[in-house]
């Protein structure tokens, strides 16, 4: 048996990653995917970016990972993007769409908001269509097993964590790492089977919480001089979400 770990939204909340890389080392776990939006909210997106490169085995491309490498009008999105160096840049650009394997006869597949669009917002609470379409083979999935559909689906992008079984299949978010809007705990995922085995054997999905210094968080955006930072406040210390803007 192994154990991956899985993370995603780190939006460039650096306390919190630090927390959840330190719970995932104390469980020995090797091997961890990254499920995007690497970067802006928070005041530290190169650091970010820097940490998942290092302890990441594989990440994919999230909704933020996708524009901001490209020119923004707005000022708030500007101020992050100067964060990063060209280098990061690129390394956005080159994200994968998604990645999937089998697991104890389970075929998984990972994206980071839909198997059509990083920007199609799939919530625990629309409609049962919506989320059966979480399965679907698109053009943008890698399809491995050809026209099998996935068994396990994992995503981030809506930073509420939850798990469903749903017509025999699991549909499960990871949470957020650094901008959770359910609890004000940093949210991650474990999943245990026999990784690559395409026959049947024991198969896990576990949701994990971590605390982590919110204080310091606040204190890192305020030091940096960071925009919109009462709402980014707000986020962190309610896990409410502002408002309509891109998550």
């Amino acid at each position: 048996m192994g154990k991956i770990a899985l993370i995603s939204d780190i939006h460039g909340n650096i306390p919190a990653l630090e927390s959840v890389l330190a719970d995932i080392d104390s469980r020995n776990i090797k091997r961890i995917i990254c499920l995007g939006d690497l970067v802006g909210k928070g005041p530290q997106s190169s650091m970010a970016i820097e940490m998942i490169q290092k302890r990441c085995e594989t990440v994919i491309r999230g909704n933020w990972d996708d524009f901001f490498p490209k020119p923004q009008e707005s000022k708030t999105i500007q101020w992050h993007q100067n964060q990063l160096t060209k280098q990061q840049m690129n390394y956005l650009k080159e994200l994968p769409f998604s990645v999937e394997f089998m697991m104890s006869g389970k075929l998984v597949r990972m994206f980071h908001a839909s198997p059509r669009s990083v920007y199609e917002r799939v919530q625990p609470w629309d409609s049962l269509d919506k989320r059966l379409g979480m399965f679907e083979n698109t053009e943008s999935t890698e399809n491995i097993a050809g026209n099998r559909e996935p068994d396990v689906v994992c995503y981030g992008d809506v930073h509420n964590a939850y798990q469903q079984i749903i017509k025999g299949k699991i549909l499960c978010n990871v949470g957020s790492v650094g901008n959770p809007l359910d609890l004000t705990q940093a949210s991650y995922a474990i999943l245990e089977g026999e990784y690559g085995n395409p026959e049947n054997g024991v198969f896990s999905f576990q949701l994990v919480r971590v605390p982590y210094d919110i204080e310091l968080s606040v204190q890192l955006a305020r030091e940096a001089e960071m925009p919109e930072l009462e709402e980014y406040i707000q986020e962190l210390t309610t896990a409410k979400y502002r408002g309509s803007k891109s998550i």
